[in-house]
C-alpha cells in the first residue's frame, strides 16, 4: 500500500513511516496540513493518517477539504482527543476510523488495513494480484505459487507486486526505481538487477513455467509462459 501520514511531530512521523516500510509498504510524510492536503489531492494513496492538530491547517478541516474536492482516500484520525464527541466530530468531517493516542502500531496498521480492503471492494481496485499459479495478497502480505508460501523480504513484496500490478507489460530499470525504491533518479547501481535475481529465485526456482522475464534493452516482465 502506499500511505501518507500527515504529522507535525518529527519523531511520531518518523516512527510511523519506518513502521510502515518495514512491513513493505510506501510510506510519504507531511509535516503540516496544508502540504498534507496537496499530496492527498496529487497522490495516488491507498490510505491516510492523518493528526488531528496540524499546523497551517487542522486534520479535520484537511480531510473535509479532501472529501468537498471528491477524493475520497479513506482517512484515519489520530487524536489525542479521545472522548466520544471528539470522535464524532472526526468521522463527520470525512474521518474514516478514528484512533485516540496513545496507540499500539499494530491496531494501527490493522484499521489501514481494513479501510484499504473496503475501499477495494467499493472502487473495484485490487487487493490482491495473480499471474498463472502465482498469488499475491496486498493487505496480507501473503505471496503463494501452486498453493505454497513463499516468504519474501519486504523490499522483494513491493518488487513483486508492482511487476504484478503490471503484469504483460515491459517494466523499465526506471519505473522501479521511482515506484519501488522511491528513487527519482539513476544512481548507477545493479540493485535492481540484484533484486529481481534474488525474487525470480524464489518465484521460479524448480517451476517447469518461469514467470519473471528479462526484456533485454528495456527492463523486465512478469507474465503466463505457458500462455
Amino acid at each position: 500500500m502506499r500511505i501518507l501520514v500527515v504529522e507535525d511531530d518529527a519523531e511520531a512521523a518518523a516512527y510511523l513511516t519506518k513502521a510502515f516500510r518495514e512491513v513493505g509498504h510506501v510510506a510519504d510524510h507531511a509535516p503540516d496540513g496544508l502540504e498534507g492536503y496537496a499530496l492527498a489531492r496529487e497522490g495516488n494513496y491507498d490510505a491516510l493518517v492523518v493528526d488531528r492538530m496540524l499546523p497551517r491547517l487542522d486534520g479535520l478541516s484537511l480531510i473535509r477539504s479532501l472529501r468537498e474536492q471528491d477524493v475520497q482516500t479513506p482517512a484515519l484520525i489520530l487524536s489525542a482527543l479521545g472522548q466520544v464527541d471528539d470522535r464524532v466530530k472526526g468521522l463527520r468531517a470525512g474521518g474514516d476510523d478514528y484512533l485516540p493516542k496513545p496507540y499500539a502500531f499494530s491496531e494501527l496498521l490493522a484499521r489501514i488495513e481494513v479501510l484499504a480492503r473496503r475501499r477495494g471492494g467499493a472502487s473495484g481496485e485490487p487487493t490482491s494480484y495473480r499471474v498463472a499459479d502465482l498469488e499475491l495478497d496486498r493487505l496480507s502480505h501473503r505471496v503463494t505459487r501452486a498453493g505454497q508460501e513463499i516468504p519474501l523480504q519486504p523490499r522483494e513484496f513491493r518488487l513483486l507486486e508492482y511487476l504484478m500490478k503490471h503484469a504483460g507489460q515491459v517494466v523499465t530499470r526506471t519505473m522501479l526505481l521511482e515506484n519501488v525504491w522511491d528513487y527519482h533518479f539513476d544512481p548507477q547501481t545493479n540493485v535492481i538487477d540484484v533484486h529481481v535475481s534474488r525474487l525470480r529465485a524464489k518465484i521460479d526456482k524448480g517451476q517447469d513455467s518461469p514467470l519473471i522475464h528479462t526484456i533485454r534493452g528495456a527492463g523486465y516482465q512478469i507474465r503466463d509462459s505457458a500462455r
